[in-house]
């Protein structure tokens, strides 16, 4: 006699797995295969740099064929455009508008200059600095895929109109927020970063924590300017 299934068979038989028509993945699998190609490729330019890294590397790392990719990604710099996205939002703190709130300046920046050197010298932080660096003049399209995802100009735009609001009543600063802004910036990454990527020894917990507190006393020194009546 034919065995028949059971209630519990029959449900799940009613239930499989999803697909769309035509055998086309389910969107919950078609994200699963977007994160698995970006997981595959970060590790892959991290590793191996921009122009070592081809389409094929990625497909055949991620198991599947090369048409597959272009249906989620038209060349390379796109792809590379994505990693650099995902990098920057893992780096970026959830709630980052928390981080310009404080009783004085010297806490908002001092929260950020350690936010900051956090980020940076992170390994996928160094990575991608290490990457851009190393390829940027024979790959133009990196330049322009950096600049397009507004990173830094970003910052530079919230702290400069932090310090603008800062400025204190008689004073006069000497250069515009944003220039302070972006110079900030570079005091506050430049020698650890230097340091991290093997141009001296790394600095250690103690020391990263004296160097965004001196970093910041010296930048608001000067960046609190002139009396405005004092000649220039």
């Amino acid at each position: 006699m034919p065995h028949l299934p059971t209630t519990t068979t029959r449900r799940n038989n009613k239930n499989p797995p999803t697909r769309g028509r035509g055998g086309r993945p389910s969107r919950d699998e078609a994200e699963k295969l977007g994160e698995k190609i970006l997981a595959v490729a970060t590790e892959l330019f991290l590793a191996h740099g921009y122009g070592a890294t081809s389409i094929e590397m990625v497909a055949r790392g991620c198991g599947i064929a090369k048409r597959t990719f272009y249906h989620r990604f038209p060349d390379k710099a796109a792809l590379f455009a994505a990693v650099v996205r995902g990098i920057v939002g893992r780096l970026r703190p959830q709630n980052d508008a928390s981080l310009f709130v404080g009783a004085t300046i010297e806490e908002i920046m001092l929260r950020l200059a350690k936010v900051i050197l956090h980020a940076a010298l992170t390994p996928e932080g160094l990575g991608l600095y290490r990457v851009i660096v190393a390829e940027a003049g024979r790959f133009p399209e990196l330049a322009a895929v950096v600049a397009s995802q507004g990173a830094s100009q970003e910052g530079i735009a919230r702290i400069g109109a932090l310090l603008e609001r800062a400025v204190e009543p008689g004073r006069k600063p000497s250069v515009s927020p944003a220039f302070a802004a972006a110079q900030f910036l570079f005091m506050v990454i430049a020698l650890p970063q230097r340091r991290a990527l093997g141009l001296g020894t790394p600095m250690t917990e103690a020391e990263l924590d004296i160097w965004a507190r001196d970093t910041v006393t010296l930048f608001l020194n000067g960046w609190r300017g002139l009396p405005a009546d004092s000649a220039r």
